[in-house]
């Protein structure tokens, strides 16, 4: 399964990555998450990982471990799923446009068992997903 997206936010790069990469940030935009924790000391970086809880709309609670496997401040990042339900891995990539950030999004993955029978209509409900956590980021930098 892939998913892309491609969008704008009217801040600059480094404000927008810094935002997306800090793990305080996280349930403020993808508000699925019911919680968020850093279990690597320091700042966010290549190696960090993050305990996510997550509370899909009509879905059940479930719980993944994160790791950013690539972190180039304020280009791009990915965070690979170590342990969870959904193994989509996502990357997004920034670069300036017109004294903003062109933001562009993949995520990708295997689904497994029923999820992947499912394929066609869980990428869609996904894509929607990520869709409307984008417009809270976008928001919420946009207002800092």
């Amino acid at each position: 399964m892939r998913i892309t997206e491609t969008f704008v936010v009217n801040r600059p790069p480094e404000v927008v990555f810094d935002y997306m990469t800090d793990p305080s940030n996280l349930a403020s935009w993808q508000t699925s998450k019911t919680s968020v924790e850093q279990l690597s000391d320091g700042p966010p970086g290549l190696g960090t990982r993050v305990r996510e809880r997550t509370k899909p709309p009509g879905g059940r609670e479930f719980e993944q471990l994160v790791e950013f496997t690539e972190f180039t401040r304020p280009r791009r990042f990915h965070v690979h799923i170590v342990e969870g339900p959904y193994p989509v891995d996502g990357t997004w990539s920034f670069e300036p446009s017109d004294g903003g950030t062109r933001v562009r999004f993949a995520a990708e993955g295997q689904l497994r068992g029923m999820m992947r029978l499912l394929e066609p209509v869980t990428a869609r409900i996904m894509a929607r997903q990520f869709a409307g956590y984008h417009r809270k980021l976008r928001h919420n930098v946009e207002s800092l």
